[in-house]
C-alpha cells in the first residue's frame, strides 16, 4: 500500500544543512497496523508527511498503491490524497467556527458529490466514532477526546483505503486515548484500513501489528 526506497529528506538553509531521513527503506501492507517510535526530532513526523505526500524526499522513490509518485504534479498530489489518504494530527486541526458535522464534510467538498451525499457519508462517519449526538456541536463545546474522534470522522469520511496518525492519542488522558486507539484499531480490523500511526507510547504502539523504531533519522528496527 505505501513502499518507500532509499528515502532522504535533507533541509537545507544557506549555513546550514540537516539530515532529517537516512535511506529509509519501509513497506507497509494493505491492511495492516503500523506504529513509528522514535525520540523527538528523530525524523517521525518527517517520515509521515513524506508518506503523505504533503512532502516530497530529496532523494529515493515513494509509491502508493503501487503508483510511484515522483513525477506526479501538485494537482495530482492533491487529488491522491483526498482519494486515498486520511490525515488524524495531534492538535486535532478543527475549524471552531465550524459546526462538527461541517468540519466533517470538508474533504467531500473537493469531490464533485451532491451536498444531500456530503451530509449522509458525514453524519455515517460521525455515527462511526459514536458522536451522532454532537453532530451539531462546535468543537470548543468538546472534550479533548470528542475533538480527536471528530478528527478521525473527518479522516475517514472519505473512505480512503490509508489513515495517516500523527500522535493521535498525545494530547488526551489515558482513558481518552485508550478509546482513540480502540476506535483505530476497529477500523483497521473492521474496514481493513492501513494505518501508520506516529507515537511516543510503547503501550498503544504494542497493539498495532509491527513496530518501527527511527534514531537520528535512520530505521534501526
Amino acid at each position: 500500500m505505501i513502499s518507500l526506497q532509499q528515502v532522504e529528506k535533507v533541509y537545507r538553509t544557506k549555513t546550514v544543512e540537516t539530515l532529517a531521513l537516512n535511506n529509509i527503506n519501509l513497506h507497509v501492507d494493505k491492511g495492516e497496523f503500523l506504529s513509528i517510535m522514535g525520540p523527538s526530532g528523530c525524523g517521525k513526523s518527517t517520515l509521515l508527511n513524506i508518506m503523505g505526500l504533503l512532502d516530497e524526499p530529496s532523494k529515493g522513490t515513494v509509491a502508493i498503491d503501487s503508483k510511484a509518485v515522483v513525477h506526479f504534479r501538485d494537482k495530482e498530489l492533491a487529488r491522491l490524497r483526498n482519494e486515498k489518504i486520511g490525515f488524524v494530527f495531534q492538535s486535532f486541526h478543527l475549524i471552531n467556527d465550524l459546526s462538527v458535522v461541517d468540519n466533517v464534510e470538508l474533504p467531500l467538498l473537493y469531490r464533485n458529490i451532491s451536498a444531500r451525499e456530503r451530509r449522509r457519508l458525514a453524519e455515517e462517519a460521525l455515527g462511526s466514532v459514536g458522536l451522532s449526538n454532537r453532530m451539531r456541536h462546535f468543537p470548543t463545546q468538546l472534550s479533548g477526546g470528542q475533538k480527536q474522534r471528530v478528527a478521525i470522522a473527518r479522516a475517514i469520511v472519505g473512505r480512503p483505503g490509508i489513515l495517516l496518525a500523527d500522535e493521535p492519542t498525545g494530547n488526551l488522558d489515558s482513558a481518552m486515548g485508550n478509546e482513540v486507539m480502540e476506535i483505530l484499531l476497529r477500523l483497521n480490523r473492521e474496514n481493513g484500513t492501513t494505518i501508520v500511526m506516529v507515537t511516543h507510547d510503547e503501550g498503544m504502539a504494542r497493539r498495532t501489528n509491527r513496530l518501527v523504531r527511527l534514531f537520528d533519522g535512520s530505521q534501526v528496527q
